[in-house]
């Protein structure tokens, strides 16, 4: 798989350029003696089709296969599993009241049953999440009904388009369609990923706003470089001082838009933005010392970065914050009511001094929802201290699928019973685990650290998305491993887990010019590789959709006891 080097632009000594030559000059030759491009080639784009229609119908080939697996029998089990007790009821209350409401003890037995008037009391719910994955949600469940298919439904679909802007990014990233496509296939077949979209949690809405965002800061890379090489090729190669200044960035207007979802889901979301908000600098930086410009790092954050405070900070927070329009609406239902608890000591002088008037009561709902917010992060904070679960797990086994999550179990089917074909005095069972797939995990893993000496034995940016990608996606939560929390947040990392692992495969198959030797080599081991992996999730099959399976059977997929 070819390497994209960047080696640093620079002025000869012992000439000038001639009449119309570009007055910037580059390396010739690499390490390996392969010619090096000019700063002005390397800023093209490197994916290019000679037929689109089938770059784009593979695409949607791979999009649909993930669609297909993830709505087959979405109904299925009928019953809340996991947190969908709480985001799929809250969600039916955003949608019908405007605000989460508390609901009667008995609710989700009524639900199931097919009866859904009367359950929601009208009290404001103390929820712990932002609103925007619980709005989709309830869009769904707006559209087929309250029941296990309605709170499912959104998750299934974002879940198979973050199939396909995988495809996309890892094409952009890689020059490949073909490596775009495999890393499709990689998501599609992987079990973590899989699951989390047959569940009506947040962490998929999540997972899918950071590798959009991602995806689309990766395309204003892009675009910065060529209207760069542009700008040389008007000028002769003759940039200014700084360097032109580029102050619309549709890409970047799209990353902003895209982070402000991804926080308004999770607040964990701050940390990606945050580290790949300092890449986008070292990005621009990089770009224009390809060019001659000199003290790139200090220029490109005056005029590269800090006009992007705008895109990437100004216009997530206005995202955020519309996120929350239905409860600004009707921010006076919860000033009453949390007056009356002990959330905190600033609800009552709601009720003292009550505003009048558009903008004072904007004012005054903006004033509520930060002291609301305070309330929440008191609960992140303190409130999860002492408590535990079963299936709580230390992040740093997460890539390495230490812990997983048992989100439902049906136990002790005894033989003849639901199709149960048990002997010799065993009986059978069905279950859903969070778990994604070994074979993809364990191989991402071993890409990760081959990403992260390339990152710097190459000077690759596109190894540093993998490495950046996966590690703040992970290592933050290592400070909070004395509380529960689930290795199902890794599905953040995934895609750039996947990323690194597509990288490797290219790295296997061989660059283009190879021999047809070491090609047929590298792509039977590359091939090996993916096809073990789609076995491996065909293996796990039953264990994902709740399948009907003996103790022995079960144990054969249970490797380790830290699975139980």
């Amino acid at each position: 798989m070819p390497s994209e080097e960047e080696p640093v632009a620079t002025e000869p000594d012992d000439a000038s350029p001639g009449p119309g030559a570009p007055a910037v000059a580059t390396l010739s030759r690499n390490a390996v003696d392969d010619a090096v491009p000019t700063a002005v080639e390397r800023a093209r784009p490197r994916a290019f089709d000679v037929d689109p229609v089938i770059s784009w119908a593979a695409t949607f080939g791979v999009t649909l296969i993930a669609a297909f697996l993830r709505l087959w029998k979405l109904d299925d089990p009928k019953k809340f599993l996991f947190d969908e007790t709480y985001y799929a009821k809250d969600a039916w209350s955003l949608v019908h009241n405007g605000y989460v409401s508390t609901y009667v003890d008995n609710a989700d037995s009524k639900i199931i049953a097919g009866n859904v008037d009367g359950l929601w009391t009208g009290d404001p719910s103390m929820i712990v999440h932002p609103e925007v994955g619980k709005w989709l949600i309830g869009l769904s469940e707006a559209i087929a009904g309250m029941t296990p298919c309605g709170w499912r439904l959104a998750p299934a679909i974002i879940g198979s388009l973050m199939v396909l802007v995988m495809i996309r990014l890892t094409r952009r990233v890689t020059g490949s369609t073909m490596l775009g496509l495999v890393a499709g296939i990689l998501m599609t077949f992987d079990g973590l990923q899989f699951v989390l979209s047959r569940l009506a949690l947040l962490d998929i809405f999540q997972a899918f706003f950071v590798l959009c965002a991602v995806s689309c800061l990766v395309a204003d890379r892009d675009w910065f470089r060529a209207r760069l090489a542009r700008e040389a090729e008007k000028r002769g190669g003759n940039l200014a001082d700084w360097g032109p200044r580029f102050f619309w960035r549709p890409w970047l207007l799209a990353t902003g838009a895209w982070w402000g979802l991804a926080l308004g889901t999770k607040w964990s979301s701050i940390y990606p933005l945050a580290a790949f908000g300092l890449l986008f600098w070292f990005w621009s930086s990089g770009a224009r010392r390809s060019f001659g410009i000199k003290r790139p790092l200090v220029k490109a954050a005056v005029v590269d970065a800090l006009p992007a405070v705008g895109y990437v900070v100004l216009l997530p927070v206005v995202v955020y914050l519309a996120s929350w329009t239905g409860w600004l609406i009707h921010a006076d239902v919860y000033e009453k009511h949390l007056s009356n608890n002990a959330y905190g000591p600033y609800w009552g002088s709601y009720l003292k001094h009550d505003a009048h008037g558009f903008f004072p009561e904007l004012v005054q709902s903006l004033r509520s929802l930060w002291h609301y917010h305070q309330d929440v992060w008191q609960f992140h904070t303190k409130g999860l201290n002492t408590a535990h679960h079963v299936y709580q797990s230390n992040p740093l086994g997460w890539p390495l699928l230490g812990r997983p999550v048992g989100v439902e179990a049906d136990l002790d089917i005894a033989a003849g019973s639901q199709g149960c074909n048990a002997t010799g005095g065993e009986t059978c069972l069905r279950q859903v685990i969070l778990l994604g797939t070994p074979a993809l995990w364990w191989f991402s893993c071993v890409a990760l650290v081959f990403s992260a000496i390339a990152w710097i034995g190459k000077r690759d940016w596109r190894y540093g998305v993998v490495v950046v990608g996966a590690l703040v996606t992970w290592l933050p939560w290592l400070r909070f491993d004395d509380r529960p929390i689930f290795s199902f947040y890794a599905i953040n990392m995934e895609p750039f887990m996947i990323l690194g692992a597509v990288m490797l495969l290219g790295e296997m198959l061989g660059r283009a010019d190879a021999s047809a030797v070491r090609r047929k080599v590298g792509a039977i081991a590359a091939g090996s590789v993916v096809v073990l992996v789609i076995l491996n999730f065909a293996w796990f099959w039953p264990i994902y959709t709740d399948g009907l399976l003996t103790q022995s059977e079960w144990l054969q997929r249970i490797w380790f006891r830290r699975w139980i």
